[in-house]
């Protein structure tokens, strides 16, 4: 299969993600009372909520510029800064994940999509990157 079909596809599914992450942010609104009242500051400073929404900015930022545009304006930029924002490597989100076990299961639902729509961009700018890498 040649590059441009797979990045299509690719982008097709970032736009499917990003489309399904909306929809699940808004069904988790419930929890996130609750979530504000039981997981407060952790060491860094930051609320488990304010994790999620730096990421969540972040993250989303980068797949709507994908998604509009087909491309990000500075790619090695946004492979560094996808390659860096780990999302299961947050603490407050790695605490929240061992201390609510199944509790809150749209919002670990959230997370996880989150992450996948993370590692979808990445691999599409990586492609993109490799085949203008590639002489034609």
């Amino acid at each position: 299969m040649q590059v441009q079909p797979k990045l299509s596809m690719q982008r097709d599914r970032v736009s499917q993600l990003l489309a399904q992450l909306i929809k699940d942010e808004q069904n988790a609104k419930v929890e996130r009372k609750a979530l504000a009242e039981e997981y407060s500051e952790t060491e860094d400073g930051f609320t488990l909520l304010e994790e999620l929404e730096l990421l969540t900015v972040q993250i989303q930022g980068y797949a709507s510029q994908l998604e509009s545009e087909g491309t990000i304006k500075y790619p090695d930029q946004a492979i560094a800064d996808l390659q860096g924002w780990r999302v299961f490597d947050v603490v407050a989100i790695v605490q929240f994940y061992r201390e609510a076990r199944s509790r809150y299961a749209q919002t670990q639902s959230y997370i996880y999509l989150l992450d996948y729509l993370r590692l979808l961009v990445l691999e599409y700018l990586e492609m993109q990157q490799e085949s203008q890498a590639v002489p034609a």
